[in-house]
């Protein structure tokens, strides 16, 4: 008699665990689903912003999926609902990111150019002066010429990244153009715009 009532004790326990496993699942399971639309959602364009929080997100969700698969679904749903949280979160900063990104570009892609063509004006002229400006030397107007070249080079990588989609990689190139520019400018005694300082 006190074995039959040990066997069904059992029997009732693992009935109740299998039930709340089941009762876990599928909520566990939704959750993890949930997860992967919205990071799928917002990883394209968060990609190019904020690889580093994608790639955290895209591992917790490589925990949430592992911790699923050894049915420790309370842990896979908690995991997942963070992680679908957050993804709407990085999409958000993401956009953010890509308006300043935007801003800084239209600002560079505004000076740069102009800042070059009055370098070349200016080594232009002082190459076919007889006689340089107190201050320049033939050395230092060569190196100029040879920095022109240089920057010229860097505003074609920087635009064909902005034209690329890259937007990240073009105001970074942008800005080393733009640094390039003053540099030069300031080689030959040229005055600096306000807006580039």
């Amino acid at each position: 008699m006190r074995g039959i009532a040990v066997g069904m004790a059992l029997m009732i326990a693992t009935l109740l665990l299998v039930s709340c496993e089941s009762a876990d699942k599928a909520p566990a399971a939704a959750a993890i689903t949930a997860a992967q639309a919205a990071l799928d959602g917002v990883k394209g364009e968060a990609a190019k912003y904020m690889p580093d929080q994608v790639k955290r997100l895209e591992d917790a969700l490589t925990t949430a999926k592992a911790s699923f698969d050894k049915k420790d679904y309370k842990a896979a749903l908690a995991g997942a609902q963070d992680i679908a949280a957050k993804a709407k979160d990085l999409g958000a900063a993401a956009a953010a990111k890509k308006a300043e990104l935007a801003k800084s570009w239209e600002e560079i892609s505004g000076g740069v150019p102009k800042m070059a063509e009055a370098i070349k004006s200016r080594v232009d002229i002082l190459s076919q002066s007889k006689k340089l400006p107190a201050g320049l030397d033939r050395a230092k107007l060569d190196g100029a010429k040879a920095d022109l070249a240089s920057l010229n080079q860097s505003w074609t990588e920087a635009d064909s990244a902005f034209k690329s989609g890259n937007v990240g990689d073009a105001v970074a190139k942008g800005r080393a153009a733009k640094d390039k520019a003053v540099e030069i400018m300031t080689a030959l005694n040229m005055t600096v715009p306000s807006a580039a300082r």
